[in-house]
């Protein structure tokens, strides 16, 4: 993190990028000092309501970070930037989007909880469009115009007031990973009963793992009568997320119920001291890790596998036989998982893997229907993307036969008519084929 004091000194000349959280009520005039070279700009956490109108000086910006503030309009002046890609306004109080304050380049737009009740059309018009987070607003409906938008893969719309998904949103070509619980029109579910763990039963050890939901620790369960058992513990912040409510993530994981697959819920916390909502979990063997690392700025919507990932093909199509498999059970529960991603999946050296995260699950209705099959296909579109990264990291025991069935069907899944796509059993016998 860079200071005001450095800013001014001039001692950052020649970054490409700032980050400056310093209390500041006023856009620093000194950082149009670094036009040269500045390529993200990351203001958050301070308390800014405007921007310069003459921002667009900073001819090479390409990311602008500005959550945690006091704006309560997107500001004009962002969409005279002609080389801004990403733009990032998270946690304000922001109620208008102005259509003009939407650079043309606009390829990945963070407004996550806000006040926003109404998008412009222009979004509709900035076909560069990947990524769209909106979670967490006073949203009843999208811009019709969203449907020219045939890049864009990835939209959390959880946690706003929409009252049905539009038919145009279930057939863009390219939308892998689609979240939109807490909204009227999500499927109401009867969460399975889950078994009720007293906080007095469990013995807090050492951190695993924190994320934008919640914190996860080692701990100890003392049953009753019973012996002890390691565990992990999931305590939920209770915030909203940029893929929507972490309460509803652990609905979600309970609802999903047992697959080799799945990290197994033991019970739900009761009687927490601070009231806090948790899960008590499967503890994982340490030989498990990520698959992949979360989508870089300059990935956007792809995740990043570290360099020199290889897999022979029994490990490989091990895992994307498991991912299909749990992503078809939860499919069978009526539960999109939303999220469904290499850095999400945990792996060993044999090729068993689980899947998890459920922050971005949603709920839909477990009967046939075009919108039922179009959801669950549209995940297979996400399927068909961890395929894609899955054989190009093969590196032994494929014949040229089976390699030619895999990428067809790779390819099937990731095709732009949604509903001419594989369902997960479909996918799954072939991947056993």
């Amino acid at each position: 993190m860079h200071t005001l004091a450095q800013l001014r000194a001039g001692t950052l000349a020649g970054i490409t990028r700032l980050d400056l959280s310093d209390g500041l009520t006023e856009f620093p005039r000194e950082i149009f000092e670094l036009a040269d070279t500045l390529e993200v700009l990351n203001l958050s956490g301070n308390a800014l309501s405007s921007l310069p109108d003459d921002l667009h000086r900073l001819t090479r910006l390409r990311v602008l970070f500005c959550s945690d503030n006091r704006f309560t309009e997107l500001p004009a002046c962002i969409g005279q930037c002609a080389a801004l890609t990403m733009v990032g306004f998270k946690a304000n109080r922001i109620e208008r989007v102005p259509g003009d304050a939407l650079p043309p380049l606009l390829r990945w737009l963070i407004l996550t909880d806000n006040c926003i009740e109404t998008l412009p059309t222009e979004l509709g018009k900035r076909p560069y469009l990947q990524k769209l987070m909106l979670a967490g607003n006073r949203l009843r409906s999208l811009p019709a115009s969203l449907r020219n938008c045939h890049r864009l893969e990835l939209i959390r719309i959880a946690a706003n007031r929409l009252t049905e998904l539009p038919d145009w949103l279930l057939s863009l070509p390219s939308l892998c990973w689609l979240a939109y619980a807490g909204n009227p029109l999500e499927t109401e579910v009867a969460f399975e009963a889950t078994a009720q763990i007293p906080w007095s039963q469990l013995h807090l050890q050492q951190l695993l793992g924190e994320g934008a939901s919640g914190v996860i620790h080692r701990a100890t369960w003392t049953r009753p009568g019973q012996s002890d058992i390691p565990v992990a513990v999931k305590l939920y912040k209770g915030e909203m997320t940029s893929d929507g409510s972490p309460l509803h993530e652990m609905n979600a994981c309970i609802t999903a119920g047992i697959h080799p697959n799945l990290i197994r819920v033991e019970g739900q916390i009761v009687d927490h001291p601070q009231h806090t909502a948790g899960l008590v979990m499967q503890l994982i063997e340490p030989s498990y890790r990520n698959l992949a690392g979360l989508p870089s700025l300059a990935s956007c919507s792809r995740d990043v596998y570290a360099d020199g990932t290889r897999f022979s093909a029994d490990v490989a199509l091990n895992i994307a036989r498991g991912i299909a498999s749990v992503a078809g059970h939860l499919h069978q529960q009526g539960i999109t998982h939303g999220d469904l991603y290499g850095h999400n999946i945990l792996w060993n050296a044999q090729g068993d893997c689980l899947l998890g995260d459920f922050g971005a699950a949603s709920f839909h209705a477990t009967a046939d229907s075009l919108e039922s099959r179009a959801l669950q296909r549209i995940e297979v579109r996400a399927f068909g993307v961890l395929l894609g990264e899955l054989l190009e990291r093969i590196d032994s025991g494929l014949s040229d036969e089976r390699r030619g069935q895999l990428d067809v069907l790779q390819q099937r899944c990731v095709q732009p008519d949604v509903l001419a796509r594989p369902g997960f059993t479909e996918v799954v016998q072939v991947l056993n084929g």
